[in-house]
This record gives C-alpha cells, structure tokens and sequence, in this order.
C-alpha cells in the first residue's frame, strides 16, 4: 500500500489548482455528531465529509465488531458515489491524528486505489497556519464514477486467523490503543478489558511529535526496535475496532516497512466469542 503525507501549504496549493480530492474524515467516538457539525462549522474549502460509521463502517449488529468493515460490493458502491477515481490525488484529514483519515486511506488502498495521502497534521495544522476555510452544510456534489475494486483481501485477516496463529513466530500482533487500555486497567468502549494474548503495544501516537507525524527514518528506527527482527509481512495491526490500527499501519508503509496486516475487527471483535482467550498485561 503507497501512503505518504501532504503538507498543508501543498495541499492549498493543490486545492487552487484543482488537482486534488479531499475529504474530512473528523470523528468522535463519544459523538458521533461531533465531527459532521465541525464540518459544517470551519472546514477546508472543497472537502467532503467521510463519516465513520455511516461511510466507512458496514451494518452494526449484535455479532459484529464496533466498526466492522462493509462488504467489497457496499464499498464500491460508496466509492462511486464520493465520485472518486484514480485520475487526482485523494487527501484525508480529521482533525490532527490523522487515526480516522488512516482508515479511509487504508480502506480506499484495499479497494485498489492508490494516490492516496494524509493531511500532516490534520485540520489542526491547516487552521495553525491560518489557511482558507468554508462553512456550512452543503458539500461538492460529485458525478458517481464508474471504478472497479481490485480488493487484496490478503491485506487483512479475521479473528480465526488471529486465533490459529497465536502461538506461532510467523505472525506478531501490535495493538495500537492507549497503554491503560492495552494492560486492561480500564475499559471505556468495549465490554471486556485486556489484550489479545501475546500482542505488543505501540499507541498509535507515537507516530506523531507535536501534531505531526515523525521522519520515515524515525519512525523506521522505532518500528524495528519494536518489532525485534520479525518481518513487517508478519505484523498484524489490532486496536479497539480497526480504526487506529490504520495508523500503525500507515507508519510503517510511510517507513518503508511494507506488507503488514489489519485485524479489521480487533478488540471489539475478538471478545464476541468468550472461548478466545484474553491477557492481562501488568507493568
């Protein structure tokens, strides 16, 4: 998967030229109003809103997963209808992580496309500098385009994946919630607290030093110490429901430590079978 980053005055200046898609991806999990109405509020002039569980989501149902992924042909269909293709550049942003405009870019790669980048530093860095914005409810009204997926399902696995391969060196789990969240001291989302057995914990904001996301070489350097000699085609990402996990991914490829993997429904996924063993980290 290519991921790269756009700097804010580069995107203004892709913005005035007419070669750039955006989307506004903000988002807040104990509100999931929060992000449309910042939106409408002050946003980057000529960008759509990605709503995480309405756009970027399947059917949320008692047996799935807080945010499990659509189906290949539901997506496509998204895909058309936000009229994108491979013919500009797409940039996301939220408000600064970048841990809900990394799961647009993740689900946008999946699906095939690739000049896909993140906004360094987000709608954060973008206002920091004084650059133009737009308000209101109305968005681009984009023509649906025709764009047929090329899925690589290899790019994720299931929770039976994760189960067959706990105890084998060919796979790592990197789990990028919070530490407190990671050892099971607390547990403010899901009904269960802990970690998948044998997962390390890398919180996906140590990808990032004031806002923005750390040097390839940084980031290069503190992946592999992490990872301690296993392979990034042997990395598998988890989280609390496959949203920041993009952003450890996002990293790495950014890095050049490419092919690791998404458990797409991580944590909250994980717990809906109480025959899956649960680990308690404590420090």
């Amino acid at each position: 998967m290519k991921a790269f980053l756009v700097s804010a005055k580069e995107l203004h200046g892709r913005n005035l030229d007419g070669s750039v898609e955006i989307f506004d991806c903000r988002f807040a999990l104990n509100d999931p109003d929060a992000g449309r109405a910042a939106f409408e509020g002050r946003r980057i002039p000529g960008a759509n809103y990605v709503d995480l569980e309405e756009d970027l989501s399947g059917t949320i149902e008692a047996d799935t997963a807080r945010h499990p992924l659509p189906s290949p042909n539901a997506w496509l269909e998204k895909v058309a209808h936000l009229g994108l293709s491979s013919d500009k550049m797409i940039v996301a942003y939220d408000d600064g992580h970048g841990m809900f405009a990394a799961r647009l870019w993740w689900m946008l790669s999946w699906a095939g496309l690739e000049n896909i980048g993140l906004l360094n530093g987000g709608f954060a860095e973008w206002s920091r500098l004084g650059l133009p914005v737009e308000g209101g409810d109305e968005s681009v009204v984009a023509e649906p385009a025709e764009f047929v997926g090329l899925f690589d399902h290899k790019r994720y696995v299931d929770a039976d994946y994760v189960l067959a391969h706990l105890d084998s060196e060919e796979t790592l789990i990197v789990d990028a919630r919070e530490p407190e969240r990671y050892r099971g001291e607390k547990e403010p989302l899901d009904k269960k607290a802990g970690c998948i057995p044998g997962a390390i914990n890398r919180h996906f904001v140590q990808n990032l030093s004031e806002g923005l996301f750390k040097s390839p070489d940084q980031l290069e350097a503190e992946f592999k110490q992490l990872l301690d000699g296993v392979e990034p085609s042997r990395v598998i990402h988890s989280c609390g429901s496959g949203v920041t996990a993009c952003h450890n991914l996002f990293a790495m490829e950014y890095c050049g430590l490419e092919g690791s993997r998404l458990y797409s429904g991580s944590w909250s996924d994980w717990i809906l079978d109480s025959s899956r063993p649960i680990q308690t980290v404590t420090t």
